[in-house]
């Protein structure tokens, strides 16, 4: 069984180089390496042309939609080769031993595996107290509430079986399509595991994370999901 891994990249120049040597160096798990060039305005796009020279198994696609994570996701989703998909974040915060585990959970039947940060093993370091207090609140909360296999809901690291994708109507537009897919995922009966997973603050570019412009999106997910247990 092989993989995908979908790099979303928005002008990342100064760590591009990094997380894909990482990744390479590091996963001996058959795969393929989809970089998603979202709109980059810097070198990121030669850096990655300039690896694929050295590794065989990278593409670049460009997003031709609107700029943004979201679109960037469901264009690499549309362009992978295989039935089983992770994203992995272009700023080096995810730990890539992680992946490891996720597939075995892949390879014992479940069709979603989320890096949860807030279980036994997992941790978040850096990054806005806000943005932490937030996540896990969320996480939580969903988890006690909906009996939701994960105490990370809101983390973008998930590993997915490709007809999880394929069967969901994806309407975000930002960051929370990362806990949109696997809670649709939740309420089609498809199988949901964790494992832990250390995040780490990126060092190097700036984020395009908001955390007040994506609360409202993230507050009507939390609220359907809500709705939709207390209904069905």
């Amino acid at each position: 069984m092989r993989l995908s891994i979908v790099l979303p990249a928005y002008n990342e120049q100064d760590n591009i180089t990094d997380v894909i040597n990482r990744i390479e160096n590091s996963l001996d798990i058959p795969h393929e390496l989809v970089v998603v060039n979202d709109h980059s305005k810097d070198n990121t796009v030669e850096l990655v042309n300039k690896l694929s020279e050295k590794y065989n198994n990278i593409r670049v696609v460009e997003n031709k939609l609107k700029r943004g994570f979201a679109n960037a996701l469901k264009t690499g989703f549309n362009n992978v080769g295989t039935d089983i998909v992770v994203p992995i974040m272009a700023d080096l915060c995810d730990d890539l031993s992680t992946i490891k585990k996720m597939f075995q959970k892949i390879n014992e039947g479940y069709d979603v595996v989320c890096g949860s940060r807030y279980i036994k093993g997992g941790a978040r370091q850096g990054g806005s107290q806000l943005k932490g207090f937030f996540s896990c609140f969320v996480g939580k909360s969903l988890h006690f509430l909906l009996g939701l296999p994960t105490h990370d809901i809101a983390n973008a690291f998930k590993m997915y079986r490709k007809r999880v994708i394929d069967s969901i109507d994806i309407e975000s537009c930002g960051f929370e399509i990362s806990m949109e897919i696997p809670l649709k995922a939740y309420f089609l009966g498809f199988k949901i595991a964790e494992v832990p997973t250390i995040w780490k603050e990126r060092t190097k570019g700036k984020s395009s994370f908001r955390m007040l412009r994506l609360l409202p999106s993230y507050l009507k997910l939390y609220l359907w999901a809500i709705f939709k247990r207390l209904t069905k």
